[in-house]
This record gives structure tokens, sequence and C-alpha cells, in this order.
């Protein structure tokens, strides 16, 4: 056996004040309930409720199925549990489980559009659990069961999918053996085993446990190859304490425990405590050994011990630090999304079977760029580290669902048919606004090599906080300019775990003011500034970190919550001064909605460009895009479409257009055009059909001047149901970047996400 590589994971620590001031912030909980129609004035109300309302509810007695044309039900999935048996919690019971299952609503609306009603149900008796979902199919596309305890679940699941016609699935059950199926199908494949002849080990016998072992022998296993164990040892035939469920698992063979039936297995499957697995366990299974450990927090063994015990071995455990990360948001959203969309009246075996294969051949498709630059990875391949695709892979939703559909279809349990799946990929595309996840993207991106990020208002709580969850999630490595006592202090007070933190005082560190002010004297001496002056200004945190980003002793630098944008802008140009590529900087936000991202510049530095400059920010700006993974689809805004009005600004935008599109023929860009035809398809293809944003619109937006696209991304803000990421500075030789002011903890993580992406980047370009 040859000598094993040792490898270096990361272990996200949640402190407990932060979950707390999570669920807190802004307003309790994590979801509201959003109008999907205009209400504001008196018609709007009328046809909301009364009289209007009452034309739907004709048209639905006459024909119930009209539910799914006028109400939301085709698209709501109710998310059902007692609170019995929560992961890692236990019986908490309904209240205490409600954060639970909120989460798992912001899972179903995220990653597959579907919208969800929690409900934590005060009853433990099966008869009253069934009595109790089944009177609310009339509500419900689909229920999605969580964390309720076994035996129940497995009798509660199956009388309600045989008295509903809506589709029913106890995702603590299904989940996981789905997406350990499609991993255990693609791990035999690099081993070059057949499922039938392999022997497993199942340490657990919980509901999840037991889902996973009835797939894996539709799969092909063979009972007499597997042994199941829980607490209390093997599971085997003449065990008095055996239930009529657990009597299924029980084995004929002499095996007692866990180490007796781990000599010479295939694989071992673990659903049920940290750390009951030993190397020398792991070294006494056959050759090419498959360990699946998804015990969470804590895998049964970890990813460490095992991959240093042998080099053959093939790992996944349910953490997201470490490959093949077995996590049942690849497939609850995805299969419930499919079935909604044909009416299903059920969840059927060969819906899951087909989710398998689906999630199974992903794996082995090559990964679009988005997806390396989201793992910062040159090429994400097919083999030991990646049988089963990333969670933030945007060609989940359709690849699983329209499978899902499918089988739904070819079973006869679906109630409509789709007869153009290439539209239904668009469709799915649209519901989720597939690139909603850019920010989840930049932030794994920036934990695969976390830079230096230098803070200069650390007197500020709000960076203190930042700070902590920065470090303790390692996206970036904090560095705090400020009084070492005040920030203690601030530490102390709000029981803070910064020790770890270097903490520089520019005050104190004269010889370092000194190395730095005789630099920015070298740089500014023919503008006026003398030797002394330049020393002086080393003692503003601005300067003192602009120029420690300079010099190398840091990657990048975070300043603004406090101060007026110039004030931070200024010393950086000052110290670091512009790329040698370009002729100015311009300011870019992100602004985030359902629709996805959509880009803005010039928001705060260019006040009135000239039609050169307009195409220096059009460049930079879709060179900023192209660096998240995203093409740039660019709009040139004005007030004018294409000449239908005169003006400077229709022809300074409309010569700017035509200049960038020959310094940058494959760019897709276009104008001059007012804001609302730039991201209206409809209307550009039955208008203006010439314009190079006809098929897909604008996803960039430049702003002719300062005024418009300040007010233009602040309105959205505040009024636009909008989350605005930035400024983020473009066109600096590092990386400096300007919070906004009053920014929360939140936004502060984001910018420094992209701050640290940022300095990858520029390292990328210099090696």
């Amino acid at each position: 056996m040859s000598e094993p590589k040792v490898q270096q994971f990361r272990t996200i620590k949640i402190r407990r004040e932060d979950a707390l001031n999570y669920h807190t912030q802004d307003q309790p909980g994590k979801i509201e309930v959003v109008p999907t129609k205009l209400l504001s004035s008196q018609i709007d109300l009328a046809l909301a409720y009364s009289p209007g309302v009452a034309e739907p509810c004709r048209e639905i007695a006459k024909n119930p199925d009209d539910v799914y044309k006028y109400t939301a039900k085709g698209n709501l999935v109710g998310v059902i549990s007692n609170g019995t048996a929560v992961l890692g919690l236990g019986n908490i019971g309904p209240e205490a489980s409600k954060p639970v299952m909120e989460g798992k609503g912001v899972l179903f609306k995220k990653f597959a559009g579907i919208d969800v009603f929690d409900l934590e149900i005060d009853v433990k008796d099966p008869d009253a659990f069934v009595q109790i979902v089944k009177s609310l199919e009339p509500t419900f596309g689909g229920i999605n069961l969580e964390d309720i305890k076994a035996p129940e679940c497995f009798e509660i699941e199956r009388r309600l999918r045989k008295i509903m016609k809506i589709p029913v699935m106890h995702d603590d059950q299904h989940g996981t053996a789905i997406i350990s199926s499609a991993a255990l199908l693609n791990a035999l494949e690099l081993v070059g085993k057949k499922i039938k002849d392999i022997k497993i080990v199942v340490s657990g016998a919980g509901a999840s446990a037991m889902a996973c072992i009835k797939l894996y022998e539709e799969l092909g296993a063979r009972r007499e190859n597997i042994v199941m164990s829980d607490i209390d040892g093997v599971l085997y035939r003449g065990r008095e304490d055996l239930d009529e469920i657990r009597s299924y698992f029980a084995t004929d063979r002499s095996v007692r425990t866990l180490a007796e039936a781990m000599r010479g297995a295939d694989m071992f499957l673990g659903l049920s405590a940290g750390n009951i697995v030993s190397t020398e366990m792991v070294q006494s299974m056959n050759e090419r050994p498959i360990v699946f450990a998804l015990a969470n927090p804590d895998p049964e063994i970890s990813y460490e011990l095992a991959t240093e015990s042998r080099d053959d071995i093939i790992m996944a455990t349910g953490r997201s630090d470490h490959p093949n990360q077995v996590n049942n948001v690849l497939g609850f959203p995805y299969i419930f999304r499919g079935a909604l969309d044909v009416r299903a009246t059920a969840i059927n075996e060969e819906m899951k079977m087909a989710a398998v294969k689906a999630l199974a051949k992903l794996a082995k498709e090559p990964t679009p760029e988005i997806v390396n630059k989201a793992y910062s990875s040159d090429k994400i391949i097919f083999g030991k580290e990646y049988l089963i695709p990333k969670p933030l892979d945007p060609r989940l939703i359709t690849s699983i669902s329209p499978a899902v559909a499918k089988a739904a279809m070819k079973t006869g349990v679906a109630r409509t048919t789709i007869d153009n799946w290439e539209q239904y990929d668009i469709e799915l595309q649209r519901r989720l606004g597939i690139d909603q996840k850019l920010m989840s993207q930049i932030i794994s991106k920036a934990k695969k090599e976390p830079k230096r990020v230098v803070f200069a208002e650390t007197e500020n709580i709000k960076i203190l906080k930042a700070a902590q969850i920065l470090q303790d999630e390692q996206i970036a490595i904090p560095i705090l300019l400020g009084n070492h006592k005040k920030i203690n202090a601030l530490v102390e007070e709000h029981q803070l775990e910064l020790s770890s933190c270097k903490i520089i005082d520019p005050y104190v560190e004269q010889a370092r003011r000194k190395v730095y002010g005789d630099q920015l004297y070298e740089k500014r001496k023919r503008k006026g500034v003398t030797q002394q002056e330049a020393r002086n200004l080393m003692r503003s945190r601005n300067y003192y970190g602009t120029a420690m980003v300079e010099s190398g002793d840091a990657d990048a630098f975070l300043s603004g919550l406090t101060s007026d944008y110039p004030k931070t802008v200024r010393p950086a140009l000052q110290v670091i001064g512009m790329s040698s590529e370009v002729k100015r900087v311009a300011g870019m936000y992100i602004v985030l909605n359902k629709k996805g991202p959509f880009f803005f510049a010039d928001t705060t530095v260019n006040v009135n460009p000239t039609t050169e400059e307009l195409v220096d920010i059009i460049g930079l700006t879709a060179s900023s895009v192209r660096s998240f993974g995203i093409t740039p689809r660019v709009a040139v805004l004005s007030y004018s479409n294409f000449g239908s009005s005169k003006g400077e600004v229709p022809e300074k935008t409309a010569k700017a257009v035509a200049l960038a599109q020959k310094r940058w023929p494959d760019l897709i860009i276009d104008g001059d055009i007012q804001a609302n035809t730039a991201l209206n398809v409809e209307l550009q293809q039955q208008s203006y059909p010439f314009s190079r944003l006809a098929e897909q619109g604008a996803n960039t937006l430049i702003f002719p001047d300062l005024t418009s696209g300040n007010i233009a991304y602040k309105l959205l803000m505040e009024i636009g149901s909008a989350e605005a990421i930035g400024p983020i500075l473009l066109g600096m030789n590092k990386p400096v970047h300007v919070l906004q002011q009053g920014s929360n903890v939140r936004e502060i993580i984001n910018m420094v996400a992209i701050a640290v992406v940022d300095a990858q980047a520029q390292q990328t370009i210099k090696l």
C-alpha cells in the first residue's frame, strides 16, 4: 500500500449567537408570504377578493381540477412534522422543530422555485396524524413529511400514500436513499464491482437506513449480502428485541458486532453516530472498499482517517467540506418539481429510480465552467472524489425534474403531460432564476483559498461580527486596524472569539508607517505631497490599509461602512492606483432578485462620462461579469430606444455602443435603449426584433451618468424587493472595495467574499 496523501479540510464553525441573530434579524424566521398579483387599487382589491374572487370559486366548484389553474396549489408543498425525530436533536416537539421546517421551505424555494407552508402538528398518534394530513389535501400540491420518528413514520407515509391523490414523500427515508444510491452506482463503476456481488454493512437501523437498503435491493443488492446493526449490535435472526420492521433486515450470518461484519465487506453505509468506526475496521474491508459515513456533523469515521488508512478507498460523507457530499438537497426539490409539473398523484418507486439514474448520469457529464468556478477547480471530472453532482450545479433541476416527470407519465400517475421538453427546460430555468446562486458560488470559491483582508472600521461591531463569521467559515483571513484595547473590549462585550485575528494599530506602528509613507512619497512627490505629509497620512487607517495591500502585507482592503465614498476611494487611488490596462476606475453593483443577478455600472465613480469613457466603463463591467462565470448581455441605457428621441444622452450612448462593438466584436451589447425595453424580451421581439438583446434580454446595465445609476440601484433596494451588493470598485491595480454606509453583517460578508475572489484572480494573472 502506497503512502497515503494527507489532506486538509475546513470545518465550518457555527456560533450560537450568530445562529440566533440570523433567525431574528430584520423579522423573525426565514420565510414570508409574498403576493403574486398587484394589490394597489380598489379594482385590484375587488378582483383579488370580494366580489371578483367568486368567479374562480364557481369555476373550481364546477371542475375541481381548475384549482390548479386559479390558485397556487400546483406549486405549493406542505412540509409537515411533529418534531419527534429532528436530525441531531431528537424528540424536541413541534414548536422547536419549526426553524428546521422553515429551513426546508427555503431550500424548496431556492433550488426548485417551489412555495412551502410549514405545518408543525402537536400529534404523536399515527391515526390522528394521518387524519390531519389527509384533510389538508385540497390545499397542497404535494406533502413532504419530515422528522417523524420510526417506526411511526413508515406507517404514516404508507397510509397517506394509499389514501391521498397528491405526491407524498418522507424525505428522511427516501432522500438519503436516492442520493446515496446514485453515488453507489457510480462508485461501483469505478471499482469494477457489481451490486449483486458486494457485501454491504449498515450502521444504523432508522428510517433512512432502511429506505437505503430497500432501494439498493431494487438496484440489485442481495439480502443475504447485507448486515445491519444498531446501538445494540447486529440485527440477526433470533435476536429477541427486534420488531417486525427490523426483523426484515436480520441476517442469518453468525456475526454479532460491527467490527466482525466489516471484515471482507465491500461497502459500508453509516447512518448512525460519529466516530464509531476505526481505521482497523476500514483496513479489514475488501479491496477497493466503498465507505459512505453519513452521520452529521461527525461521520462514523472522519474523512481524514479513512483516506489515510488505505489509498484504494472511495469515501463519501454528509459534510460540505469533503468530496462526495450525500446531501438531500440534491434530490427532494427536483423530485417534487417534476411531480408537481405533471400533477402526479404519487411519488412512486419508478420516479425515485429515475432520480437516482439522472443524478448518476449527470456526474459523468462535463461540468460547466460556472460549476468549476464555484468550487475553484480547473476541471471537475467524474472519479473517486466526484461521484455525485455538486449542490450548486445549476443543471440539477433540468436533469432530475424532467426524468421524474417522464417516469410519472410512463407509470400512469401523471394527470397532465409535457409535450415540449426543450420548452420545459427553459421554464424550469426561468422559474428558478437559474443565476440566483451567484453569491453562494462566490463564497464557495472564496473558501477554497482564503485571502488576507484588511478592515479599517474595526470599532464598529458589525465589522467584528463579520470578521468572526469570516474567520469561522474560513472565507477570509481578517486583519483588524485599530486600537487594541477598544477592539478587545468590544470582542469581550459581545462574546466574540477573535484571539487569532491580527490587530494592527497604525498609531503605534511607527517604523511601518515610515516605510509605507516613503513608498507613497515616491508616487506623489511630483503631485505636491512632501515626505512628512506622506508619513503622516499613514496614521489614517484607509491609507495604512491600502499601503498594506500595495506592499504585499495583505491581499485586499475594505472600508466605507462609516465614511463617505471619496474618503475611501481617494487613498486607494493614491496608494495603489489603477490597473495599467485601464484608463479609469468605475463602480458596479450586483442587484439580486428572483429573476437572477443584474449588474449596474457606473453607479459610484464617474459623474458624467464622455462617449470614450463610457466605452471604458463597458469594458471594465463586462470583464467583471465574466469573472463571475456569467456571459454579459449589455444594455447602454438612455431615455430613447434606438434613436426614437434626440439629445445628448441618446447620441452619446449610441456612439459608445458602436465603438464598444468594434473593440469587442463578440460582446452582446445594444443601445441606446430604455431600461424597461432592455429587460423586456417580449417588447423587444415585438417592436425591436433587430436588437442584439431581443433573444434573452439584458443582464448588465450601463447608465449614462452617475445620477441615474445611483438613483436606480437605491430605489430598487428600498422598494424593489432587490438586494444590492457593492459597490464593487473596478479597474484598481489591487483589490480595494468599498462598503455601503450602514451595510449589515451579511452585506459585509458578501463584499469580503467578492474581494477574496478578486484577489485570487489577480494572483492567478500575476502567476
